[in-house]
């Protein structure tokens, strides 16, 4: 009984050490994680909004958040001509207006969150960084309702 005692633990030992092993030698993904943001330059209320998918969060009319609405993914390097579907839930009154735009996403340095701008006439801008919309340095300036300047 000791003997098998002592032949599972080696054979669990090689097991782990094994799949450490493995681990170590992995390539890393191509692909990097990434959460959803939505920044609204316009007047009207966005239901909900995604990105290939990933999203789904809503946003106050001349509103903007950090990008906590999870689980997205992007390619670790920019590449030209990289687009996405942008789908989005802008109400008029109580009818639902569900709207979609292939857009293409601006160059980035480095994976980041993906922020969707939305702007009046259905203009959609694609960005990925790790700057927050409050901040001076995010790509593209928040101004907030400007009916309230």
């Amino acid at each position: 009984m000791k003997r098998l005692a002592s032949l599972i633990f080696l054979v669990l030992i090689s097991t782990i050490a094994g799949c450490a092993s493995n681990n170590l030698h992995a390539q890393p993904s191509d692909r990097a994680p990434a959460q959803v943001g939505i920044v609204n330059h316009t007047g009207n209320y966005i239901y909900s909004a995604s990105v290939d998918g990933a999203g789904g969060g809503g946003m106050d009319r001349w509103g903007a958040g950090v990008a906590n609405i999870c689980c997205a993914s992007i390619p670790r390097v920019w590449q030209p001509g990289m687009k996405v579907l942008v789908r989005w839930n802008m109400p008029v009154g109580i009818q639902d207006v569900i709207k979609e735009k292939v857009v293409e996403v601006e160059k980035y340095d480095r994976p980041g969150s993906i922020y969707i701008h939305f702007f009046p006439d259905d203009e959609v801008r694609v960005i990925v960084t790790s700057i927050v919309p409050y901040n001076s340095a995010h790509p593209i300036p928040y101004a907030g309702n400007p009916n309230e300047k």
